[in-house]
């Protein structure tokens, strides 16, 4: 629920801007990745490129989001001071869910835990993308419009793709039960 979640630093206007598939992405999600398991261990169980940066082929706002699997994403003081200490900023605290993200404001990392229906989400959604072009190209064509209109904040922007991200979901939980996906 959109309740939940405090805003680290309040609302913030920025500019949505959708550009083409770049190259660069899984560089930049290598080099943070490896910045995240130096600063954490084995703390991090997994640390996954999702998004539509993690998706080649498709235009995406150009930041990088990473998945970060950790025993307990409420348990902030597990792991939260070390990437704070990696260059880190926290933006997003909410319910089984946390955001930081670089100073650059071009890679999030969402923090969450293990095996949780945030993780299996966004793995499922980033791989049912690759797979199907149709429902990857309908989703960036929708990206597209809507980086055209004025957003009061990037959750506004975020929040208007909802009903096409839930028809996608279901062609990607139908897809994982016939193919026995998991994450």
């Amino acid at each position: 629920m959109a309740e939940d979640i405090e805003l680290i630093g309040g609302q913030e206007k920025r500019d949505i801007k959708v550009v083409p598939y770049d190259e660069a992405w899984p560089r930049r999600f290598a080099q943070e990745r490896a910045r995240i398991i130096a600063a954490l261990g084995p703390l991090a169980h997994r640390v996954d490129h999702i998004g539509s940066t993690a998706v080649p082929g498709l235009a995406a706002k150009p930041i990088v989001d990473i998945d970060l699997s950790v025993p307990n994403a409420d348990d902030e003081d597990a792991y939260l001071p070390q990437l704070l200490a990696a260059g880190y900023r926290l933006r997003v605290r909410q319910s089984g869910h946390r955001m930081v993200r670089t100073q650059d404001l071009a890679v999030h990392v969402h923090i969450c835990t293990t095996g949780s229906d945030w993780e299996r989400r966004h793995l499922l959604f980033r791989d049912w993308l690759r797979h199907d072009t149709v429902d990857r190209e309908l989703y960036g064509e929708l990206k597209q419009r809507l980086a055209a209109r004025d957003w009061p904040d990037m959750n506004a922007y975020a929040a208007t793709k909802s009903p096409l991200i839930a028809e996608i979901t279901e062609h990607a939980e139908a897809w994982a039960h016939s193919t026995q996906w998991t994450p």
